[in-house]
């Protein structure tokens, strides 16, 4: 559905999402990391994600295609850490997110659908939270503009020590520096948490499958011998003064709950536009009933 993580570097790869205006006559055609991304974590209760928090979620998708809206987000699912979903929108500026939220209020049919399933989606849920974040195009590399073939985002965080950015700023141009020089066909997106939590950083690598995971590892040796011995030394360092805390998690993309642009649903129809869970379970219904009824003479 769409909402607002708090999701971050060393072996870190790339992000795609969208450049969304809010403008009902600009639609977002997500092929650009955002300026702003809003993310939301929902925490679900035991026994109720799956196929039950499928149908609840496509609720907001239905909603928001027969409303014809123009922002678009993606769902996704945990494969780690505790059960949860996050759905990332982006936006141009904080001014078109504002504007976003205030047209759809206005919208009394959208809102409405809008609120009903809300509802029904809030009795599966143990909490949720939101945060805002800003794409720092200084601190990425060769920004990914196809997100049509991921089937799943790797997610690292990095809290950082009050007072200690300039250590960050460093290392993080140490790590790009070495990549260019043994990995160039390297890339990621970078975004900086401006509301919601502490100084905190995230990295969000849109990824094919598991073997590109394996190649993001393998890729470690080649890092390594481009930062040299004490290249290596020095970067250690700067995380532990600059770091508090890294958290990596893996996520998958579900299209159920994900909203996207035809020319991304078209790039692989069968993933992006499967049958509606809630559709899906209305003609199981039906089709039970028709056969439940007698037969008609």
């Amino acid at each position: 559905m769409k909402k607002l993580c708090s999701c971050a570097l060393l072996l870190c790869l790339a992000a795609v999402f969208s450049d969304c205006a809010a403008a009902q006559d600009k639609p977002n055609n997500m092929s650009a990391p955002p300026k702003v991304l809003t993310v939301t974590r929902e925490f679900v209760k035991p026994g109720k994600s799956g196929p039950t928090h499928d149908k609840s979620e496509s609720a907001f998708v239905e909603a928001m295609r027969k409303a014809k809206w123009p922002t678009y987000y993606f769902g996704l699912d945990s494969l780690s850490g505790k059960t949860r979903s996050l759905f990332l929108t982006g936006y141009d500026s904080f001014d078109a997110w504002e504007k976003d939220n205030r047209a759809q209020e206005k919208n009394a049919v959208l809102s409405g659908e809008l609120q009903r399933a809300f509802t029904a989606d809030g009795a599966l849920l143990d909490s949720m939270d939101q945060s805002v974040w800003r794409f720092r195009e200084d601190m990425s590399m060769h920004p990914t503009t196809d997100i049509g073939s991921a089937r799943m985002m790797e997610f690292e965080v990095f809290h950082l020590k009050p007072g200690h950015e300039a250590d960050w700023d460093t290392a993080v141009k140490m790590v790009k520096d070495a990549y260019a020089k043994g990995v160039p066909d390297a890339h990621w997106d970078m975004f900086e948490m401006v509301y919601g939590g502490g100084s905190t950083f995230v990295v969000i690598t849109p990824l094919k499958g598991g073997a590109e995971i394996d190649k993001n590892f393998a890729s470690g040796k080649q890092f390594m011998e481009a930062m040299g011995q004490e290249g290596m030394k020095k970067l250690s360092e700067l995380s532990a003064a600059a770091i508090d805390s890294i958290e990596n998690n893996l996520f998958a993309i579900n299209p159920h709950m994900s909203y996207v642009p035809d020319e991304i649903a078209n790039s692989d129809p069968d993933f992006w536009r499967p049958k509606s869970a809630a559709g899906a379970g209305h003609k199981a219904k039906e089709e039970k009933e028709e056969k439940a009824a007698p037969a008609k003479p």
